[in-house]
């Protein structure tokens, strides 16, 4: 049996791997500034006060080609809290608008990070590294947290198989802010392949420049959209790859039971990513209006109005873009999304989680009644597809024992067992198979808030523990088996706020 135990502790230390690169050696490039000045804001990071390494990972920092021993280097800490800026690197803040809950806010941008610069294919971002040109009065930090969760959840995603944004590190400072208490601020650094959003457009759009709306679809093909640069076709073609990222992005979102909380046209990525982690929950007890965020009342981002808020937020974009794409065009790629894009990549992905390898007709019939029968039953979503890799077809009763009414499962197994016996691999292939697709372990809130506790009492041991647990979702690990089960009664489904 391998030792998880030794690997977490190898892990924490930060020696599982080698690299070539180290601080004081990276040169940082800034293609983003290449753009008109309306782009962006030059502006500092503002340093924390007494600022301390709360978590280094090893794993983002191979992206770059990054020595893991840096984080053992003053100018790690230096270089998250702005007081150490790599060569070639001019700090900015990027301009973006969006619709906020349905109602379009022409001033957003980059309140709270800054931008320090492109390398090996990866911006580097500072979140919480003080105000900006668009902080609007606010202070430009982030609460400890907020940050813990981001630079944890993220990585998760990541792990999941889901496209994200990554995280470098993590900062901590004596700095005090106020949320809803007194707290200490913190930075996190971000990585990610682009920090273009859909609101970006919109800015220029409603502002009427649409040169700099041209210039700025130029831009993104360059960084995100390469093949597509010697194509006359390009931008419509950007639209459409962009639309297809969404879906399949939502349909994991939807399979995995991820609830972003905040779908606002700012926060949503122009490369399909899942970007801004603020309230956002996996889920507990499988609930398909579960809404994460209690700021949002009306539901408007809850689980289940995910995939109609993205087609939302991509008309939104297309709107954007009409100056410079046919808006009739746009339209039936947008038809698109609705008809079979996204219905496609949902029925697909849950074809995995189900173990069927053969596409059939009945398929959508089997997963619509089991999206209605886990509302019903009252069951641990991770839990449910966990237990029912190990399903054999006889043995109801290790199903039975994890939900709340075993008589409604039963009727779907029944489905379920007739659907298997059209599959031509083995039960111990099909398992196999499940068991690499539904994982374990994932982050949910209560397992985040136990370490954000012990954080705030000065033990950072549980972040660096989740940070293990993130990275092995499919494996089991048996010293941390408490947190595969059901989530205690006391902390299902949470609302969290926009500053938790």
């Amino acid at each position: 049996m391998t030792d998880y135990s030794a690997n977490a502790i190898y892990y924490l230390e930060h020696q599982m791997y080698s690299f070539s690169m180290i601080l004081n050696t990276i040169t940082l490039q800034t293609p983003y500034l290449s753009l008109d000045s309306e782009f962006y804001d030059l502006v500092d990071p503002t340093p924390l006060d007494e600022p301390y390494l709360i978590s280094f990972n090893p794993d983002a920092a191979k992206l770059i080609d990054l020595d893991s021993n840096s984080c053992d280097d003053p100018d790690f800490i230096g270089m998250l809290n702005g007081t150490f800026t790599p060569e070639g690197s001019r700090p900015f803040a990027m301009c973006y608008a969006g619709h906020q809950f349905g109602n379009y806010n022409h001033w957003l941008g980059d309140g709270r990070t800054i931008n320090l610069g492109r390398v090996q294919g990866w911006n580097l971002q500072l979140k919480g590294s003080g105000e900006t040109l668009y902080s609007r009065m606010a202070d430009g930090r982030a609460a400890q947290r907020s940050s813990i969760r981001e630079y944890l959840m993220s990585e998760s995603m990541h792990h999941l198989g889901i496209p994200t944004t990554r995280a470098l590190g993590i900062i901590g400072s004596k700095t005090k802010i106020i949320r809803n208490r007194v707290e200490e601020a913190s930075i996190v650094m971000r990585m990610s392949t682009s920090w273009v959003r859909f609101g970006t457009f919109e800015y220029f759009f409603y502002s009427g420049k649409h040169s700099k709306l041209e210039a700025l679809a130029e831009y993104v093909i360059t960084e995100s959209y390469s093949h597509l640069q010697n194509d006359d076709d390009r931008f419509f073609k950007m639209f459409c790859e962009v639309v297809e990222r969404t879906a399949r992005l939502i349909a994991q979102w939807q399979a995995i039971g991820f609830n972003h909380g905040v779908m606002n046209t700012d926060n949503m990525s122009i490369e399909g990513l899942t970007i801004d982690y603020g309230p956002f929950a996996m889920m507990d007890d499988f609930r398909y209006g579960y809404v994460c965020n209690h700021t949002d009342r009306a539901g408007r981002y809850a689980y289940g109005e995910q995939p109609n808020v993205s087609y939302w937020n991509l008309t939104m974009l297309s709107k954007a873009l009409s100056p410079i794409i046919d808006k009739d065009r746009m339209q039936k790629k947008l038809d698109d999304f609705g008809a079979f894009l996204y219905p496609d990549a949902y029925v697909d992905v849950m074809r995995d989680k189900l173990g069927l390898e053969m596409k059939l007709d009945g398929d959508v019939d089997l997963i619509t009644d089991l999206v209605v029968a886990l509302h019903d039953i009252y069951v641990d979503h991770t839990l449910f597809y966990r237990t029912l890799s190990r399903y054999d077809g006889i043995n109801k009763s290790t199903m039975y024992d994890i939900v709340m009414e075993p008589v409604i499962l039963d009727k779907w197994l029944t489905q379920y067992d007739e659907r298997l016996a059209q599959e031509t691999r083995t039960q111990s292939q099909r398992q196999e198979a499940m068991l690499k697709t539904n994982p374990k372990y994932v982050l949910k809130n209560y397992m985040l808030q136990e370490a954000i506790e012990k954080a705030d009492r000065g033990d950072y041991t549980m972040v660096e523990t989740l940070l293990f647990i993130a990275a092995h979702p499919y494996d089991e690990l048996p010293e941390f088996e408490r947190f595969a089960g059901d989530t205690p009664e006391e902390h299902k489904n949470l609302g969290l706020s926009c500053s938790s």
